[in-house]
């Protein structure tokens, strides 16, 4: 049984054809640079949630830290 798409440089050509002659450049163009923008915002976001894990981990380091201060200057019995 033969695949139904064979992906040589002549099936890649007959489809970029096909798309510019279906949707025209500029829409092709418009939906590459919102795919570009979708992906740099996700980047962002990502790279936010790693930021503010870390300062979560600081805060908690801050408090335990604070915790001990606070044991060691109470007077033993």
């Amino acid at each position: 049984m033969a695949p139904l798409l064979i992906a040589n440089d002549m099936t890649i050509i007959i489809i970029v054809v096909l798309a510019l002659v279906l949707f025209g450049g500029s829409r092709i163009a418009g939906v590459g640079k919102g795919a570009g923008r979708a992906i740099r915002e996700f980047k962002e976001e990502t790279a936010g949630l790693d930021k503010g894990k870390d300062k979560e981990a600081e805060k908690d380091i801050e408090a335990v830290e604070a915790d001990v201060v606070k044991d060691q200057s109470k007077p033993t019995e």
